[in-house]
């Protein structure tokens, strides 16, 4: 039995699955009838024009899994992709700024595309040697290296200001008054890279992850670092001479400048939660049997014959409820379960332990709510809409508000509501707030 409950445990580790997956569920049906190949990677491989497209959801979502999923559907019809996470070398999300994109960008599509002479980088490198070589060892001279060992110094710039607030900014300084000439760089080594890939790779597309995580910071004037970022740097970030898809904060999908993002670029997507609850409050089955799916895909190679409902867990209300909680929020599912594993000591799974689980997750929830937003909060637990304020968009990034979308197969016609992440719920600031409006 431990060992069964060991290898349970960890099947929940939240980490996005592969393409191809057997854990892998479609819950297009049940989010609006969203689906990434579809929305996204059509579009990419029937362009005879270069695209750039942005791709936002909750961290957590499920976006990197889809991301997958892209990746491979557009290497089946011969694209070469440099798919990189962002966060996991190149950028400190409490600090980004474009140049620090720029600079992941040009260090992940040379390092992935080694077909091809990195002479047009090395050479602007060079060029900026005197005044970046304080970063490193100044004993080094650059033209002694060869050009592998020259671009690795793309590496440890992004490392550096990933790593060293103290030398952010200063990298940032020096490297912002010649973006233009090193983009022009990056796309002679680009078009050097379209003529030398093998003919079944000779389209390029760069998906740059986890800029969705690019934490929110709002200035007097009530604009973002995201922004700056993704507005007012958006001729740079299109200005690569290849299909660029980067995932954005859902939350600057939701901001009063919305309109400049749909006109400055092709198209935006969109993963919303999975639907749980119907406006109305009325619990969603499709979307409930979506989530007991996706859990059963990922216990059953460990618990064999075992039926979910009545020997993983002691019952289907219990198993439900749990799915409710999570507000269709994949993420947070993923955890609610591995916790309630990790409280059992036989199977089934009791309801003390999921509620358990529930708790924990709800005092997280309750933490990251500022007091005067549970008012906002309230509102838009009665009207399912939000406002375009920042009050707002804070909520959506932390996703104690979650978007849900029901396709017009469901409904006459498509629709997108809000709603509070249903583990806020019944708390008694959210009911006194709730009371307040109602008058």
């Amino acid at each position: 039995m431990e060992e069964i409950l060991d290898n349970i445990y960890n099947s929940f580790n939240p980490q996005p699955l592969p393409a191809g997956d057997p854990a892998y569920v479609d819950c297009k049906e049940v989010r609006g009838d969203v689906d990434i190949v579809t929305d996204l990677g059509k579009r990419i491989h029937r362009s005879k024009d270069i695209t750039c497209y942005l791709y936002a959801g909750y961290r957590g979502s499920g976006k990197t899994t889809e991301l997958n999923r892209l990746k491979a559907y557009l290497e089946s019809k011969k694209f070469h992709v440099v798919y990189f996470d962002a966060d996991i070398e190149d950028i400190s999300t409490q600090d980004v700024e474009y140049e620090d994109i720029l600079l992941a960008c040009t260090r992940h599509i040379v390092e992935q595309i080694k077909e091809v002479d990195p002479k047009p980088i090395s050479d602007w490198l060079n060029d900026q040697w005197n005044s970046l070589k304080e970063f490193f060892d100044q004993q080094v001279k650059l033209n002694d290296l060869k050009i592998e060992a020259q671009i690795q110094y793309f590496t440890k710039l992004t490392a550096t200001i990933r790593t060293e607030p103290s030398q952010r900014q200063r990298i940032r300084e020096k490297v912002k008054p010649h973006t233009e000439t090193l983009i022009s760089a990056l796309n002679k080594f680009i078009d050097a890279a379209k003529d030398k890939l093998p003919e079944e790779r000779k389209q390029l597309i760069v998906i740059v992850d986890s800029l969705d995580r690019i934490v929110p910071n709002f200035k007097d004037n009530g604009r973002s670092n995201h922004d700056e970022i993704f507005l007012d740097r958006h001729e740079q970030l299109k200005a690569l001479r290849c299909h660029v898809l980067y995932t954005v904060p859902i939350s600057m999908v939701y901001s009063k400048s919305s309109t400049e993002v749909k006109d400055n670029y092709n198209f935006t997507q969109i993963l919303p939660s999975i639907m749980v609850k119907s406006s109305d409050q009325e619990s969603y089955q499709p979307g409930l049997d979506k989530l007991k799916e996706a859990i059963h895909q990922r216990v059953k190679p460990h618990s064999g014959e075992l039926d979910l409902e009545t020997q993983i867990f002691e019952s289907k209300e219990i198993l439900e409820r749990m799915c409710l909680m999570s507000g269709g929020y994949m993420r947070d599912l993923i955890q609610l379960a591995q916790e309630a594993v990790n409280r059992t000591d036989e199977l089934p799974i009791q309801e003390k332990a999921v509620q358990r689980a529930i708790d924990e997750l709800r005092s997280v929830y309750q933490r990251a709510v500022e007091e005067p937003q549970w008012e906002a909060l309230a509102y838009v637990h009665l009207t399912k809409e939000i406002k375009n304020e920042n009050f707002y968009r804070s909520l959506l990034f932390n996703r104690c508000l979650l978007e849900y979308r029901k396709s017009a197969e469901h409904s006459k016609n498509a629709s997108t509501w809000y709603d509070v992440h249903p583990i806020l719920l019944n708390t008694p600031k959210l009911e006194k707030a709730i009371e307040t409006l109602k008058g």
